[in-house]
């Protein structure tokens, strides 16, 4: 695949959007129909409108997808069906590419604002000695406090993440009204060298007791700026929640 090139010595930035075949609780939600479009292409075409990525692509394990892709005219490629989890699948398919910065980019967010794709990127582009960076939304529903589904992020006063878990954090012993729960918004900036460096890590106790890739980065020491936001991100990850989304964009 050939990039466009970035104007005037700037980065090249590409979009990488991981999509498995094989969801666990939603299978072959990459090609789920809403209002006569893929929720592959809902994700893509956002993207489109983007201001920073120079480019976007799929990276996919299944020739459906590929072909479903390739078929409104997106830029795919197939990668191994033996990735674990996105942050492997768009390393394979960065390796392919020379390019700057990538963005990991969730297949299963139709409704991904285009606004926090590119704050989430301008950490990268200001600070050269940032390798990676991702989004938080203050959470206003309580019963997100306490659902495992909801990864919560607790950051330090420089907005650098100190943890990422499915339960509470930070514990409110005291009950206290004004202690502030973060969302995290699972997308990924990279500079392209460090996430070679990061596919080449094993998973460590904390990213697979928690099951979450992010916690990789953390146990080596390395920092991850977090972008507040203040748009929520809807993501699709059972038969309810895609009706849901199906009212939403209606």
């Amino acid at each position: 695949m050939k990039l466009k090139k970035a104007k005037g010595g700037k980065k090249t930035v590409i979009g990488i959007i991981p999509a498995r075949f094989a969801s666990t609780r939603l299978p072959a939600k990459a090609l789920a129909m809403i209002h006569g479009k893929s929720m592959i292409q809902h994700v893509y075409e956002r993207c489109l409108k983007s201001r920073l990525l120079n480019e976007v692509l799929v990276a996919t394990d299944d020739k459906r997808i590929l072909n479903a892709v390739q078929d409104f005219g997106g830029n795919v490629v197939m990668t191994s069906r033996r990735h674990k989890n996105g942050t492997d699948r768009i390393g394979e398919a960065a390796a392919r590419i020379k390019c700057d910065i990538v963005v990991n980019i969730q297949g299963d967010e139709p409704l991904i604002d285009p606004g926090n794709i590119d704050a989430a990127i301008e950490p990268l582009l200001r600070n050269s000695k940032l390798n990676v960076s991702t989004l938080a939304y203050r959470i206003r529903d309580v019963s997100e406090i306490s659902n495992p589904n909801c990864v919560k992020v607790i950051f330090d006063n420089s907005q650098n993440a100190v943890y990422f878990s499915r339960s509470p954090i930070p514990y409110n012993r005291d009950g206290s009204r004004n202690i502030a729960y973060y969302k995290h918004i699972g997308l990924y900036v990279y500079r392209s060298s460090y996430l070679k460096q990061l596919v080449s890590l094993k998973p460590g106790n904390l990213e697979q007791a928690e099951k979450l890739e992010q916690l990789r980065i953390i146990e080596t020491g390395e920092k991850i700026k977090v972008v507040l936001t203040g748009s929520d991100s809807q993501s699709v990850d059972t038969k309810a929640d895609l009706l849901k989304i199906r009212k939403l964009m209606k």
